[in-house]
């Protein structure tokens, strides 16, 4: 009889109200803890770590310990478009199959051609819009990085605007068709791509933010990060100029960033670009490897 009674007692227990709000708020406690530890991911260039559109990019990337990679759309030079593997669908295939086999994503696709060549003057930029925002569709990326780059410069070159301007608004109602985003790299302070892009008019055209540039300009990153805020910002290049490993860099504070970004509630990708130790830049595992694990101890 007494074991029956103790039996019915512990049913009563946990049927209870208060035990199960209690195992309710833990479990939900539980997934708020999940989704935070999920918030950030790191990525790192595959043209950095000199594995540009090759295999050998997924191996390094997990040597390295990255989470992704961001997949650049090949080189450019006087080709009409860009020399892109990912168009051959055998090519694209293996690729994926690689990604898959190595639990790995693809952050986003470069045009990192457009650091050197001329966005504003360049013959043929719409083609190759198009062919890096089919790419984008083949692979299942859903941001593109476009620097302004040397020639597309709006503080050296105030007279290219318009024809910025321009192309960007070509640019963004085609990644708006294919709900796309193309985020841009520009020398312009918050304030001022802010201006830009509501001059641009599109949804589809955003930040893409790099450390490197406040810090060389010697403008306030944390407040520039701020005033952009999380609807701007599409992903964000966390490094600073080659020189130290980000986590001996005393002009960048990783924990007031990821402080700035939770008051934010920014979450997406960063990718690691630069941050090389300059006595041994080709290390290419020890500087990637490095900033790759300094990142996730901070954000993971």
């Amino acid at each position: 009889m007494r074991k029956y009674l103790v039996q019915i007692l512990i049913i009563l227990v946990l049927s209870s109200p208060l035990f199960t709000s209690c195992n309710l708020k833990q479990s939900k406690d539980e997934k708020v803890q999940l989704q935070a530890g999920q918030q950030y991911k790191i990525a790192v260039c595959d043209w950095m770590i000199l594995k540009r559109q090759k295999l050998g990019v997924f191996e390094r990337t997990h040597e390295i310990g990255a989470d992704g990679i961001e997949l650049d759309m090949g080189g450019l030079g006087n080709r009409p478009t860009w020399n892109n593997k990912m168009l051959n669908p055998v090519e694209r295939k293996i690729f994926l199959d690689k990604l898959n086999e190595y639990n790995l994503e693809f952050s986003s696709v470069a045009m990192s051609g457009f650091y050197s060549q001329s966005f504003p003057t360049r013959d043929g930029v719409e083609r190759l819009i198009d062919d890096c925002i089919n790419t984008m569709n083949l692979i299942g990326v859903k941001v593109a990085f476009l620097p302004l780059g040397v020639e597309g410069d709006l503080i050296k070159y105030p007279e290219r605007r318009a024809a910025v301007v321009e192309r960007l608004k070509m640019a963004g109602k085609k990644a708006e068709a294919a709900e796309v985003v193309i985020g841009i790299e520009t020398s312009l302070d918050a304030l001022g791509e802010i201006k830009l892009l509501e001059e641009i008019g599109s949804p589809a055209i955003k930040i893409y933010y790099n450390f490197q540039n406040p810090l060389e300009a010697g403008r306030d990153l944390y407040s520039e990060l701020k005033l952009l805020g999380k609807d701007w910002i599409c992903q964000i290049h966390c490094t600073d100029t080659d020189g130290v490993w980000l986590e001996n860099n005393k002009r960048l504070d990783m924990n007031k960033i990821k402080q700035t970004l939770d008051e934010m509630h920014w979450s997406g990708w960063l990718v690691i670009e630069r941050s090389r130790d300059a006595t041994k830049v080709r290390d290419v595992v020890g500087n990637y490897g490095a900033n790759t694990k300094y990142l996730k101890s901070v954000f993971q």
